[in-house]
C-alpha cells in the first residue's frame, strides 16, 4: 500500500467518525427539542477543527512511521488524487445547490449550515472512496 493510499484511507476515517460524532452530539442535545433549535455552531466548529487536527496528526504520525515512503508521490498518485478530488467536486456543487435551495426557502440556519457541511462530508468521502478504489483496481483517466 502506497503512502498516499494510507494517507486517504485516514482522511476517509477522520472524515466519517468526526461527522458521526457531530450527528450523535447534536442528535443527544434534540432530547424534546426541534432539532432546528438545537445548539449546533460549537459542536460543529469542534468536529470540523478535531478533523482537521487529526488528519495533520495522522499524515504526522505515518510520516514518521514510513520517512521512506513520504516523499514519493508519482504521476499515477497524481493523476488518482486529480480525478477523485473532481468527483469529489461534483457532489460538493450538488450539495451546496441543496444548500443554496434552502437558503432560497428561508429554511432555519441549522438546516442550511447542516446541508452546507453535509455536502462538503459526502464529497470527502465521495472523493476518498474513488481514490482508494482507483489504487485497488488501477487507474485510467476518463
Amino acid at each position: 500500500m502506497s503512502f498516499e493510499e494510507k494517507r486517504t484511507w485516514i482522511y476517509l476515517v477522520v472524515t466519517a467518525l468526526s461527522y458521526a460524532g457531530y450527528v450523535a452530539l447534536v442528535l443527544a442535545r434534540a432530547q424534546g427539542v426541534p432539532l432546528a433549535d438545537v445548539p449546533y455552531a460549537g459542536a460543529m466548529l469542534g468536529a470540523i477543527g478535531i478533523a482537521i487536527l487529526a488528519s495533520i496528526v495522522g499524515t504526522i504520525a505515518l510520516s514518521i512511521a514510513t520517512p521512506k515512503e513520504a516523499h514519493q508521490k508519482d504521476e499515477r498518485d497524481r493523476a488518482i488524487d486529480r480525478y477523485g478530488d473532481v468527483v469529489g467536486y461534483f457532489v460538493s456543487s450538488v450539495g451546496v445547490a441543496g444548500a443554496l435551495a434552502l437558503t432560497m426557502a428561508e429554511a432555519d440556519h441549522f438546516w442550511i449550515a447542516n446541508a452546507i457541511y453535509l455536502a462538503f462530508v459526502l464529497a470527502a468521502l465521495v472523493s476518498t472512496t474513488v481514490k482508494l478504489v482507483a489504487h485497488r483496481r488501477g487507474f485510467a483517466p476518463w
